[in-house]
């Protein structure tokens, strides 16, 4: 089955015996984009995030033949080194990540939420983003999704 699809602003198609297969594996095993992690294979932590048509989507659970003709995006399509994503700037600048295994899965929640709320309150944050975190940096990611919203208002 060919599925097409635009991943990171390039068009692709893949060829593949299953369409039920996760979107995951496709974009870890097929497209070779290692950002996007495996947590828990049940959509439940959200190591896995990434954006389709702008929606945040737990790809762990996502089967790619949903894929066919959307747009989708992956942390390695957020920005790039020269000029990264308010989101990943955020991140930096707030010095986030400890192991950093869950970080690109809460960044693309990040900026997902952000698409649709430019200015999140803490309330929207915690409605919102609520992927897991193993270390525990949650203090520090609710300051860079506040500084993230600043920066991408900024930009506007």
């Amino acid at each position: 089955m060919k599925i097409s699809f635009e991943i990171n602003n390039k068009p692709t198609t893949v060829d593949i015996e299953d369409g039920n297969t996760p979107l995951l594996w496709v974009i870890r095993d097929i497209l070779d984009l290692k950002g996007t992690k495996f947590g828990c294979g049940k959509a439940a932590c959200g190591a896995c995030t990434i954006m389709v048509d702008n929606e945040e989507v737990r790809s762990c659970s996502y089967s790619v033949k949903f894929a066919e003709g959307k747009k989708i995006t992956t942390i390695e399509g957020l920005g790039t080194p020269e000029n990264p994503h308010p989101v990943q700037q955020a991140w930096i600048e707030e010095v986030v990540p400890q192991c950093g295994y869950c970080q690109p899965g809460f960044m693309m929640a990040t900026a997902a939420l952000l698409e649709k709320v430019p200015s999140p309150t803490d309330e929207d944050i915690d409605q919102n983003i609520i992927n897991v975190c193993r270390c525990a940096t949650y203090y520090r990611m609710r300051k860079a999704i506040h500084r993230a919203a600043e920066l991408k208002n900024t930009n506007s």
